[in-house]
C-alpha cells in the first residue's frame, strides 16, 4: 500500500504557505490581513481554503477583464468650469484627485436638484421613467418585493412593451428577494435584466461581501438620478419595515453633461454583469451652472476614490464640514482627519441615526463618539426616522451625494457612486 501521509502533509503545508504568502502580499489592510493570518495558522486547512475561496479570487482582475481597457474608451470632451477650478484651493485638490482616480473629469453646465423628501424623490424618478421615449437604464442595490418594488418593475415592463429600451441591473445579494416573476415579465416585454456578481461556485464567485451598492437611473440620455435610495416601501410614505422604521434619505436629479458620466458607470457595470457592451451616450447639452464630478469607487480600483476624496475634503476644509452617514465605522486616518479639522477651527458636525436599522453598526458608531467629541467634533442623532442619507457639505460651496457610507464596506468592499456638486445653492439645500 502507498503511504500518502508524507505527500499529503507536504501538500497541506504548501497550501497553507501559499495562503499566508498571498494574504501578506495582497495588501487588504492591516486588520484584515492579521485576521486571515490568524485564521490560517489556527485552522490550517479550513483557514487556508476559506481564504482562497472568499478572499483569494481578485475582483479587480475579474472586473478589469470584462470592462474597457481604459475609461477613455467612453470619454468625451469635457468643459470644466473655470470659476470652480480657478482660485478655489481645496476645491482644486478635490477635483484633481477625483479626476485622477476615476478618469472622469468634472463637467460644467449641469443642473442639480436635491431630492430629500421621500415621496418627492420617487415621484421624480417615476415621472421620468413613465415619460421615457427611448431608453431607461436603472441600477440598484436593493429592489424589495413590496408595493414600491413591484410597482417599479411593473412600470419597467410597461415601458418595454411600449418599445422603450429597458435595462435593469440589480445586486444579486442585496436584491435577493426581488420578484423573479416580474423580472421575467420585463424580459418577455423586450427589456433586459441582469444580476451583479451572483454567488456561483462553478465560476469561483464565492464573495458575498463584494456588492454593488450603487443606485442610479438614466432616462432618455437626458436626466440621471443617484444617491442613497433603494427601491422599497420604507423609502416612501407607503409603509415601514417590519421593525417599524421608515427611512430618510438623500438623492439628486441631474441634467447636463454629467448624465453621460453616470451612464458610463452603468455601461461598465452592465458589461461586467451581462457581458454586453453598450454604446456610450452623447453628453447632453449644458443646462445649468453646476460643475459636477461623478465618482465611482469599488474594489476594482487601486486607490478607493471615496475613501481618499472624503479624507482630502476633511483635511483641506477651511470653514465647515457637515457629514451625514447612517453607517459610520471610519478607519483611523478618517477619525484623525475629522479631529484635526475641528481642532484647527473648522465647524465639523456629524449627523447619524438615533435608531439604526443595523443595531450592531449603530453601537459601533457610538464607540467613536467620545474620542471625536473630545477633539471638538459635534455629533447629532436624527430622531424622526432612520437616517439613510449619505451626504457631505464642505465650506458651504460644494457637497457630495451618493451611495457611499463612511465605513469600511463602502471604502474597501462595495461598488459605490457619488456626485461631487460644486454649487453653493445646492450645498445650502
Amino acid at each position: 500500500m502507498h503511504d500518502w501521509g508524507v505527500p499529503l502533509a507536504i501538500a497541506l503545508f504548501a497550501l497553507d504557505a501559499y495562503a499566508v504568502l498571498r494574504a501578506i502580499l495582497r495588501k487588504s489592510g492591516v486588520s484584515a490581513t492579521l485576521a486571515w493570518l490568524l485564521a490560517i495558522i489556527a485552522f490550517p486547512i479550513v483557514g487556508a481554503i476559506g481564504y482562497l475561496l472568499l478572499a483569494g479570487p481578485s475582483i479587480k482582475r475579474a472586473t478589469r477583464r470584462n470592462r474597457p481597457t481604459a475609461r477613455g474608451a467612453f470619454r468625451r470632451s469635457q468643459a470644466p468650469d473655470p470659476n470652480a477650478r480657478g482660485s478655489a484651493g481645496p476645491i482644486d485638490a478635490t477635483l484633481a484627485l477625483a479626476a485622477q482616480i476615476t478618469g472622469l473629469p468634472p463637467t460644467a453646465g449641469n443642473a442639480a436638484e436635491p431630492l430629500t423628501s421621500r415621496d418627492r424623490a420617487y415621484e421624480k424618478i417615476e415621472a421620468a421613467v413613465r415619460a421615457a421615449r427611448t431608453r431607461i437604464w436603472a441600477e440598484y442595490y436593493i429592489i424589495n418585493n413590496d408595493i414600491t418594488g413591484r410597482r417599479f418593475l411593473d412600470l419597467l415592463a410597461e415601458k418595454a412593451r411600449a418599445g422603450v429600451e429597458v435595462k435593469l441591473l440589480y445586486d444579486a445579494v442585496g436584491s435577493l428577494r426581488v420578484d423573479e416573476r416580474l423580472l421575467r415579465a420585463i424580459g418577455a416585454a423586450g427589456g433586459k435584466t441582469a444580476a451583479f456578481l451572483p454567488v456561483n461556485p462553478f465560476r469561483r464567485r464565492w464573495a458575498t461581501h463584494l456588492r454593488n451598492h450603487r443606485k442610479l437611473v438614466i432616462v432618455d440620455d437626458e436626466i440621471g438620478f443617484t444617491g442613497g435610495m433603494n427601491v422599497g416601501d420604507e423609502y416612501t410614505s407607503i409603509g415601514r419595515r417590519s421593525d417599524g422604521l421608515h427611512f430618510h434619505d438623500s438623492h439628486v436629479a441631474l441634467r447636463g453633461p454629467a448624465v453621460a458620466d453616470l451612464a458610463e458607470i452603468f455601461c461598465e457595470d452592465w458589461q461586467y454583469a451581462a457581458e454586453e457592451t453598450l454604446k456610450p451616450i452623447e453628453p447632453p447639452a449644458p443646462v445649468g451652472k453646476c460643475t459636477v464630478a461623478i465618482v465611482p469607487s469599488g474594489p476594482d480600483q487601486v486607490h478607493n476614490a471615496h475613501a481618499l476624496i472624503y479624507f482630502t475634503a476633511v483635511a483641506t476644509a477651511r470653514r465647515r464640514v457637515w457629514l451625514a452617514s447612517p453607517y459610520f465605522v471610519p478607519d483611523p486616518p478618517m477619525v484623525q482627519a475629522l479631529i484635526s479639522a475641528a481642532l484647527r477651527g473648522v465647524d465639523v458636525r456629524l449627523l447619524m441615526p438615533a435608531h439604526n436599522d443595523l443595531r450592531i453598526v449603530g453601537w459601533a458608531a457610538r464607540s467613536y463618539y467620545a474620542e471625536l467629541i473630545r477633539g471638538g467634533v459635534r455629533i447629532f442623532e436624527y430622531q424622526p426616522a432612520m437616517l439613510h442619507a449619505k451626504r457631505m457639505v464642505v465650506d458651504q460651496r460644494w457637497s457630495i451625494v451618493g451611495s457611499a457610507n463612511v465605513d469600511i464596506r463602502s471604502f474597501r468592499l462595495n461598488f459605490e457612486v457619488g456626485a461631487l456638486i460644486f454649487d453653493g445653492e445646492f450645498a445650502a439645500g
